[in-house]
């Protein structure tokens, strides 16, 4: 249960004003289908963070417990320096007018979360946590929570967000996260 809850509110935090944040808001306000686009959000998300999961879980078992939890904690405090710098979206999605909603969010979704924070954060968390499941059904719930509203709201909803309070916010969240994984590391012998 502590990996999914840690995954859940790590993500969903660090989501807060991220490139996938917004190219959700310019995906409702250029297909203004919300189903669809957050049917792709999950899937996107799902594919993308059990990949990260499984090399993220994959190279926690290479190291020794110390130096996995010293890998963790460090990779937390990048995050929490990375979360405070606000991400901006480069471009509008480049998907011909005939692509629908869904096929549309699943590929721009899927590129964007490659070797983005959250993607990390999944890699951290599994390598982390044993439990692979709750770390991917964790990841993947924060990003809902974290896009949903804005797919369904739009731009009254991102306008009205404080976000330099909420990377503030997620940053100490990563940096405690890391402290926490880097003082484990120093307890083992």
């Amino acid at each position: 249960m502590e990996a999914f809850l840690i995954s859940i509110s790590t993500v969903a935090i660090a989501e807060m004003g991220d490139r996938t944040q917004l190219l959700a808001l310019v995906l409702a306000a250029r297909y203004r289908k919300p189903w669809p686009i957050i049917a792709g959000i999950l899937c996107a998300t799902l594919a993308n963070h059990a990949v990260a999961g499984l090399i993220g879980a994959q190279a926690g078992k290479l190291l020794t417990p110390a130096r996995l939890d010293a890998v963790v904690g460090i990779s937390m405090i990048g995050m929490a320096l990375w979360t405070l710098r606000p991400d901006k979206l480069e471009d509008e999605p480049q998907n011909s007018a005939r692509a629908n909603a869904f096929m549309a969010t699943l590929i721009a979704f899927f590129l964007a979360e490659i070797g983005d924070k959250t993607q990390i954060a999944t890699m951290a968390l599994a390598a982390a946590y044993r439990n692979l499941g709750a770390v991917v059904a964790g990841t993947t719930a924060g990003m809902l929570l974290a896009n949903v509203p804005v797919v369904l709201l739009g731009h009254a909803f991102a306008d009205r967000l404080p976000l330099r309070a909420i990377h503030i916010a997620a940053s100490l969240l990563f940096l405690a996260l890391g402290a926490v994984f880097i003082v484990r590391a120093m307890g083992y012998p």
